[in-house]
């Protein structure tokens, strides 16, 4: 009987030190992926973008022609939101003149 006892004592060491480690690990490796979410969400904004040069005058030959590509790129530039809703009508008011 006190060989039975041991053995049975022994598994159940075994087992909880087993359970114990386990544990721990998990916990470890839960507090590495929490600080690593951490330091994902904390990385810096990429820098603004530039507002675009104002427009440069063009000849009158292909003069409208110019002026809607330049509409068009303008309007990308505020979807993209690069441009706010005043900086474009201010730079629309310089390609139309």
């Amino acid at each position: 009987m006190p060989g039975l006892l041991r053995g049975v004592a022994r598994t159940a060491v075994v087992a909880g030190t087993a359970t114990a480690v386990s544990n721990r690990v998990s916990r470890r490796q839960a507090g590495r992926w929490a600080r690593q979410d951490y330091e994902q969400q904390q990385e810096p904004a990429p820098p603004a973008p530039t507002a675009p040069q104002p427009v440069a005058p063009v000849a009158p030959d292909d003069d409208m022609t110019h002026k809607i590509d330049q509409l068009k790129q303008l309007a990308d530039l505020k979807a993209q939101g690069v441009l706010s809703d005043e900086e474009f009508e201010n730079q629309k008011r310089l390609v139309l003149g």
